[in-house]
């Protein structure tokens, strides 16, 4: 690995989370992704199941995690399977984790071979009273595809059809939700990197430069500093392409005059940043466009001071819509009467803004979080607002990541990185 481990006792500390809330006698099982195949014996990169990864810090295809902590014998209280390794894999991929190494990197002392599972699965299995299974409940989450978790699932069903099961997953949205100290520097170890990149891409943006000169520039910084790559897929979006949400071609040209909108974010150790930014291809914003950016500018920083812990996310998103709505009125984008008889159901502010403000964000860029639940402190954040002006052929976004305390306002985890028009204004001119 490339990335400095988190300590073993954070893994530990997350799975004794876990078996606390577990029902007397539950037994849990976490499988690790799938490495995914593209076509011929090409496969995608492997990703570790974050699941897995959050409560043992292994980082490797074909493991298993069980958790009985009702088991009769201690030893088999905690059990990690991991692939061993033979003669063609030492071979073609190198060698994978020993028993040894994946003990110090889990905490975990009972560490079997991949080959043993079902046996000691079934045996346990009997002495088990009911059976968690980490099914994807994800509020944004569309699967297509059976993943290793669900073909578990259904042999386990298959094989036990008589045993109740629970959904792991409603445990671990409540336990990742709350992010740890280690986790919290883990996040600011990838938003280093993030601003690392930025601050060299700045200087770089000229009129002519290609979207996926600016994504090459970023990439080349990240992996230079120990980072997993981007924790998303980046979004650099010129001129009116800064006005589709998701756009991730990053084959246009930069002209003069236009702006720039860049969503990217490092991940570092699974861990991910979130970051986007709006720049001038020319070095300076045209007035228009320096009044738009103030006003999105000021609404970030209002939405800033409402994450406190005890508001609930859709009443946050509610008092966000009403300061965006006085800045497009600012902006002579809306109008009062517009906003006088607008539908409750569908507000006027969405017309230029039609995204939501803020995500949970950790192991994933959209990560687990109680969106019906108040806010708690030490939950970390997005804070993304934007307005987006078709007709005028641009749109800004500026977006930082926070973490909430257990009194006021959030910590900016992005302080550093430059984001009034000023500042990104000096630096594109030194370049």
């Amino acid at each position: 690995m490339r990335y400095r481990p988190l300590s073993s006792h954070l893994y530990s500390k997350n799975r004794d989370r876990f078996v606390q809330a577990m029902k007397p006698g539950g037994l849990a099982v976490f499988n690790s992704n799938d490495i995914y195949p593209i076509s011929a014996d090409s496969t995608l990169p492997f990703a570790q199941h974050r699941d897995i990864f959050y409560l043992s810090g292994i980082n490797q295809e074909e493991s298993i995690l069980l958790l009985f902590p009702n088991a009769p014998k201690p030893e088999h209280r905690e059990i990690l399977f991991i692939k061993k390794t033979n003669e063609l894999i030492a071979v073609w991929e190198g060698q994978k984790l020993t028993q040894k190494q994946a003990t110090a990197l889990s905490g975990i002392q009972t560490v079997y071979w991949l080959d043993g599972f079902e046996a000691i699965f079934e045996t346990l299995a009997h002495k088990a009273k009911v059976f968690y299974f980490n099914t994807n409940e994800h509020y944004r989450a569309k699967v297509e595809t059976q993943t290793r978790e669900d073909r578990f699932i259904k042999w386990a069903k298959a094989k036990f059809p008589n045993h109740p099961n629970e959904k792991s997953n409603f445990i671990l949205q409540k336990l990742r939700s709350v992010k740890d100290a280690e986790e919290i520097d883990q996040i600011k170890n990838a938003i280093d990197i993030t601003e690392k990149g930025f601050r060299r891409v700045l200087p770089f943006i000229k009129p002519g430069v290609w979207e996926f000169e600016i994504e090459a520039e970023y990439a080349h910084e990240f992996l230079k500093n120990r980072s997993d790559g981007f924790a998303y897929t980046p979004i650099i979006a010129s001129g009116k392409n800064c006005n589709v949400l998701h756009y991730i071609d990053n084959n246009k040209q930069c002209q003069s005059g236009d702006l720039i909108l860049m969503d990217v974010g490092a991940a570092y150790g699974n861990y991910a940043s979130d970051m986007t930014r709006t720049v001038p291809v020319s070095g300076k914003f045209t007035a228009r466009q320096r009044s738009v950016y103030d006003a999105v500018l000021r609404v970030e920083k209002a939405a800033m001071e409402l994450l406190v812990p005890g508001i609930l996310i859709k009443e946050y998103h509610q008092e966000v819509g009403q300061i965006m709505t006085d800045e497009l009125i600012g902006l002579g984008l809306l109008n009062h009467v517009t906003v006088k008889n607008q539908d409750p159901e569908k507000p006027a502010y969405k017309k230029y803004f039609m995204h939501g403000t803020s995500h949970h964000l950790g192991l994933d860029t959209h990560d687990y979080g109680l969106v019906d639940q108040p806010l708690q402190a030490n939950m970390v954040l997005t804070v993304e607002p934007g307005i987006y002006i078709p007709e005028e052929g641009f749109g800004i976004r500026i977006e930082d990541d926070v973490v909430t305390q257990e009194k006021g306002p959030p910590i900016n985890l992005m302080k550093n990185i430059p984001k009034t028009a000023d500042e990104i204004e000096h630096l594109m001119q030194q370049g």
